[in-house]
């Protein structure tokens, strides 16, 4: 097993997301570099298009400096330790502002921009439609 495409054995999510693709396939990913990371996972497996899932899980120390947005579907956020507040401007225009803490989850509609807020270590699980995902400045 390496670094660049492991197959089998225990590995950290955290480090390996997962993609979930057509065919009930579950692919682990080779390990998370920074943001630079997404296009190549895009390119990986863009083949699955829409119905595609990147399942992946974060430490978050600090809040979201950023806002991002699916287009291509819902995202699941299980919030696994701490507190993360959500904040939500959804497709149709409304606002919406959900705290969810260890166990509960939240789901992000396609098209909202969500960002969140983390006033103390939290850490979360995502599975998202990541196909056409965007950014932009908080």
């Amino acid at each position: 097993m390496t670094d660049e495409s492991p197959q089998t054995g225990a590995l950290s999510l955290e480090t390996y997301p997962v993609h979930l693709g057509l065919g009930a396939r579950a692919e682990a990913q080779p390990a998370f570099t920074g943001m630079e990371w997404y296009a190549d996972y895009a390119a990986r497996t863009e083949a699955d298009g829409a119905e595609g899932r990147l399942v992946s899980m974060y430490e978050f120390t600090e809040s979201w400096t950023s806002w991002e947005m699916h287009p291509a579907g819902d995202e699941l956020v299980v919030c696994l330790t701490g507190t993360i507040t959500l904040h939500q401007e959804l497709a149709d225009g409304d606002k919406r502002t959900v705290t969810i803490s260890a166990g509960q989850y939240a789901i992000n509609p396609p098209g909202a921009w969500h960002t969140a807020d983390i006033s103390a270590p939290a850490s979360a699980l995502f599975v998202t439609a990541g196909m056409g995902t965007e950014n932009r400045p908080r």
